[in-house]
C-alpha cells in the first residue's frame, strides 16, 4: 500500500474511533492533516482574537511549518495507529 493510501485509510479510521480523542490529540491530528494536505500555514490567515478554537487549530498547524508532506503523512498515520491502539475502532 502506498503512503497516500495508508494516509487515506488512517483519515477514514479516525472517523470510526470508539470515542473522541483528547483535545490535544485532536489538535495534533488536525495540524498533521493540514500540513500533509495543504502545506505550511499562512500567518496572514490566522483567525482573529475572538476565535479561540480557530486560533488554537491554526497555531497547532503553524508549528508544523517546514515539515514535508510525506513526513506529515507518516506522523499522521503513526498518531492514528496509536489512538486506535488506546481507544479502538467501532
Amino acid at each position: 500500500m502506498s503512503l497516500q493510501e495508508q494516509f487515506d485509510q488512517a483519515a477514514a479510521n479516525v472517523r470510526n474511533l470508539k470515542s473522541l480523542p483528547s483535545d490535544g490529540d485532536l489538535l495534533e491530528l488536525y495540524a498533521l492533516f493540514k500540513q500533509a494536505t495543504v502545506g505550511d500555514a499562512d500567518p496572514a490567515n490566522r483567525p482573529g482574537m475572538f476565535d479561540l478554537k480557530g486560533k488554537a487549530k491554526f497555531d497547532a498547524w503553524h508549528k508544523k511549518s517546514g515539515m514535508s508532506k510525506e513526513d506529515a503523512q507518516k506522523a499522521y498515520i503513526a498518531k492514528v495507529e496509536s489512538l486506535i491502539a488506546s481507544i479502538g475502532l467501532q
